[in-house]
């Protein structure tokens, strides 16, 4: 099973984008993981918060493929402690989808398409993060589930 990322906009903060980097490459150590940036859609001056979110699903869409097992990183998803995502995450590869697909949205959120796509919600807190730093946090809680998988002592209970 292949895991990926995908996120709408490029991370702009050189911080977020070296402990991205960081731990995409501590990550190969356990599964296949990437991440791909959709850019961000051109020419929006007028839009409205739901205009743009139309143009990035329809955009989003074109990466979807059939087979994937889409999960959407979402405010109002189901929360995880670290222990439980981990189990997750093991479920998820026992059942071995061919491609788990974790999507992270700008800052408006998703359109009702890709809400529709999607077979699952997850939620990283109560707490409101920048759409840019969700990114960091994401990864570093994929990592912390692989370590727990793996018993690595990464994570202390």
């Amino acid at each position: 099973m292949k895991v990926q990322l995908l996120l709408v906009g490029k991370t702009t903060h050189d911080f977020v984008r070296n402990g991205m980097d960081e731990y995409a490459g501590r990550l190969k150590h356990y599964l296949p993981f990437e991440w791909e940036t959709i850019p961000d859609i051109r020419n929006t001056r007028n839009f409205t918060f739901d205009q743009m979110k139309e143009k990035e699903g329809e955009t989003l869409l074109k990466y979807i493929q059939p087979d994937d097992w889409v999960i959407l990183l979402d405010e109002h998803g189901r929360e995880y402690t670290s222990m439980e995502f981990a189990g997750y995450m093991e479920k998820k590869m026992l059942a071995s989808p061919k491609r788990l697909l974790f999507i992270i949205g700008g800052p408006y959120g998703f359109s009702n398409k890709i809400y529709a796509a999607a077979r699952e919600k997850i939620s990283l807190s109560k707490m409101t993060f920048s759409h840019q730093l969700v990114r960091l946090i994401f990864m570093e809680q994929l990592y912390r589930a692989m370590t727990i998988l793996s018993n690595q002592p990464y994570h202390h209970e």
